[in-house]
């Protein structure tokens, strides 16, 4: 495939991803009809979706120091892992928000206004975030050194801000659960 078709793909994707999320977030589709019963096994998401994000971050700073190393193949296989279980991420968050669940912070004070920067800046980033790691994935799978580090110089510091706060936010909103 040429990087024009790799190109539209990613951006395809990334749009794709950032619709369903916006219409989850609004609430207009829903996988349950108001009144009807969760599976329980859903409300286990949001502490898996902190995991996985925990997971990554810690990935991704193995996998820097491996590269800083010069350890290609374990670098690889580390972001390969960090992709997988962000990709399993996405579906565990799109599942968990397509239930129509709604959790609001109930911190007061000055911590509240942390609480929505850091959550406000996690979900500008997260969507900016995806096609930069999709053209970098793609770009160090096909050995394109040159391009893969000036993808990873803005891909790398965004994701790992978002996957270290995506575990903020969880530790911060989980004691307003109702669940």
């Amino acid at each position: 495939m040429n990087d024009k078709i790799i190109f539209r793909i990613v951006t395809a994707v990334s749009v794709f991803v950032f619709l369903v999320v916006i219409i989850l977030q609004s609430k207009v589709i829903t996988l349950f009809p108001e009144g009807a019963t969760v599976p329980s096994w859903v409300f286990f998401f949001p502490k898996l979706n902190a995991i996985l994000n925990g997971t990554c971050s810690i990935l991704l700073i193995i996998s820097l120091l491996q590269i800083r190393n010069r350890n290609i193949r374990v670098h690889k296989i580390l972001n390969i892992i960090t992709f997988i279980l962000s990709s399993l991420f996405l579906v565990s968050y799109i599942i968990f928000h397509a239930t129509g669940i709604h959790t609001s912070y109930g911190g007061t004070g000055a911590i509240r206004y942390v609480y929505y920067f850091i959550l406000i800046t996690h979900i500008i980033l997260a969507a900016v975030v995806l096609p930069l790691v999709l053209l970098s994935f793609y770009s160090g799978l096909q050995m394109n050194v040159a391009r893969h580090r000036k993808l990873v110089r803005w891909s790398f510091p965004i994701w790992l801000y978002v996957t270290v706060t995506g575990v903020v936010v969880y530790l911060m909103i989980s004691p307003y659960y109702t669940f």
